[in-house]
């Protein structure tokens, strides 16, 4: 990989793809394009990139579903394009791990500017989790009655059973076991797991604080692990401990 940041855009659209791929190199970077998913798993095949600018309305497979997919593989930045302008619809990229999401009709300059700050998240993440990442034998996490076991991502019981997270999951609830008793606010949540800080996505963290509460919580609806915090979010109110 060299310094230039490399950007792989997945858009139908000949015209929206080569107009930001000339865009992107004129400010500094390099762009490879794909018409489909397809073509964008050809791509990925072949060569390594620093952030894929993913079109949500595709013929084929749509790029809700790609970005699914990509999640459960790797750890890229996505950034959706739509021509939907719902919160909703932002709102389900984002639960499917999605870094950011901007609605057609766009200026170029605003993508420039997504993308770099998504990329300065990225490099500053993987910063901070560098000297962990390089562990061979990874890490096992203890905390309340469950054992996160951190190179197979899983929840490990007492019992020896267990139960598999997504990738956003993963990501909250490592957030929480490396702050535990830390009072974080959705916006830092955002920030911390990859997500853009605006209070339109605020469901999004609530939707996977709720996904991720009915796998650790004996009673979700009696949380005494994951806590909200009224009026400042929410924190992971239990000890933890690394197991050696």
């Amino acid at each position: 990989m060299t310094d230039i940041p490399h950007v792989l855009v997945v858009d139908d659209h000949r015209d929206i793809r080569d107009s930001l791929a000339r865009y992107l190199e004129k400010n500094a970077m390099r762009a490879t394009v794909a018409a489909d998913t397809r073509e964008m798993d050809t791509a990925l095949e072949t060569g390594e990139f620093d952030l894929i600018v993913l079109d949500v309305m595709m013929p084929g497979e749509d790029g809700l579903s790609a970005c699914r997919r990509l999640r459960a593989e790797s750890d890229v930045p996505i950034l959706m394009l739509t021509a939907l302008d719902e919160e909703a619809d932002r709102v389900v990229g984002l639960e499917m791990g999605a870094d950011d999401y901007l609605a057609k009709p766009f200026s170029p300059r605003e993508l420039l500017a997504r993308i770099r700050a998504i990329l300065r998240r990225s490099h500053s993440a993987k910063a901070e989790s560098g000297a962990l990442a390089r562990r061979p034998e990874g890490r096992r996490l203890a905390f309340d009655r469950w054992q996160l076991d951190t190179d197979r991502r899983v929840l490990i019981a007492g019992d020896g059973a267990e139960t598999a997270l997504t990738t956003a999951e993963f990501r909250l609830l490592s957030v929480f076991l490396e702050r535990p008793h830390f009072v974080l606010s959705r916006a830092r949540l955002l920030e911390l797991t990859g997500g853009r800080q605006a209070e339109v996505f605020d469901r999004a963290i609530d939707n996977q604080i709720s996904r991720l509460r009915r796998k650790i919580e004996r009673d979700p609806t009696q949380s005494e692990v994951l806590t909200t915090v009224w009026g400042g979010g929410y924190s992971l109110s239990t000890d933890v401990r690394e197991v050696e």
